[in-house]
């Protein structure tokens, strides 16, 4: 840094509100410290900023080792906020959440120093797991599950998207929707469940028995072809655009029309979901946003901010199989 201040002609100080982009900076002095910097190669010792602040700039995450698409896509938005804002990112992926793994996860996090912990708790064991812990750093959980509102969570409202794909198609002048819901033991297929229930009450209209499944294209088709030998609801809310893809195949092959015959609804956005045949209406997840929250509540925990709970509104995506 001495050296930078020499080129630029500046002062140690000056170089060091740059680096901490202290607003009281003028900009062409910016930009000459800036081009020092670039010239001289300069780097920030993080090791010793760490013993200056006992703040590593790290963070822990510790998530479902999951190919889904919502733990993934959880994943990336964390990292990339979490450089954004300049810190670092140490992932531990699990095979299951139970304490043998949880907690030498936290301790492995600990030995590097981080300055706190994210989890990715989808599921009920996850949360379990999570609870055995006491952690000597601030603990994030992005997780729909009540039980988590007395700590630090961050989530997108998954019963409200469940009650907007439904209102959706009630809308459209369905009598009524059938749910395709998502394991019992995922939070997010308890909640989206939980919103698709409370707008069909509030419509005043007949709530049938949810059909509970998995997460897969393939068990949407299954449920697609029960549904074609049974008999055809007016509608259908699908846990996930997985499930709906597997109902619209099953559907297609059978000679039903949709949105004619049955509409269709499904939930996450994934990118293929725009083309599928015919384009799925879904509601879309913030997780960009849910990756800010996330570090931006680690962060505000680190300077002293007490607990809380956030939840991200999803959106609606009208496309073709729910016009």
């Amino acid at each position: 840094m001495s050296d930078v201040a020499v080129v630029a002609g500046v002062s140690h100080q000056t170089v060091s509100r740059v680096l901490n982009d202290h607003p009281s900076v003028r900009p062409e002095t910016r930009a000459r410290v800036l081009d020092a910097i670039a010239a001289l190669g300069y780097r920030r010792n993080l090791a010793a900023r760490a013993l200056v602040t006992r703040r590593t700039g790290s963070i822990g995450v510790i998530t479902p080792g999951s190919a889904l698409f919502g733990p993934t896509s959880t994943l990336v938005a964390l990292e990339r906020a979490a450089r954004d804002a300049g810190r670092y990112v140490s992932v531990a992926t699990l095979r299951s959440f139970g304490p043998d793994e949880v907690v030498p996860a936290v301790e492995h996090f600990l030995a590097q120093g981080v300055d706190g912990v994210v989890v990715v708790a989808p599921r009920t064991d996850t949360l379990a797991a999570v609870g055995s812990v006491r952690a000597p750093v601030p603990v994030v959980v992005i997780s729909s599950a009540p039980e988590v509102d007395a700590g630090r969570s961050v989530s997108v409202d998954q019963a409200a998207g469940g009650e907007v794909a439904t209102r959706h198609l009630l809308a459209s002048g369905r009598r009524t929707v059938l749910h395709v819901a998502g394991p019992r033991e995922w939070f997010d297929a308890q909640d989206r469940l939980r919103g698709w229930h409370a707008a069909l009450t509030a419509a005043g209209v007949p709530v049938p028995p949810p059909v509970h499944a998995g997460w897969s294209a393939a068990d949407g088709y299954e449920v697609g072809l029960r549904l074609v030998a049974e008999g055809l609801p007016d509608a259908v809310f699908a846990a996930n655009d997985q499930l709906a893809l597997g109902l619209l195949h099953a559907f297609r092959g059978a000679g039903v029309r949709v949105p004619d015959d049955v509409a269709v609804v499904g939930f996450d956005d994934e990118p293929g979901s725009a083309f599928a045949a015919p384009p799925l209406t879904t509601v879309r997840q913030g997780f960009d946003e849910l990756g800010e929250r996330a570090v931006a509540a680690l962060v505000a925990a680190l300077d002293g901010a007490p607990p809380g709970r956030e939840l991200i509104a999803p959106e609606l995506v009208v496309r073709g199989s729910a016009p």
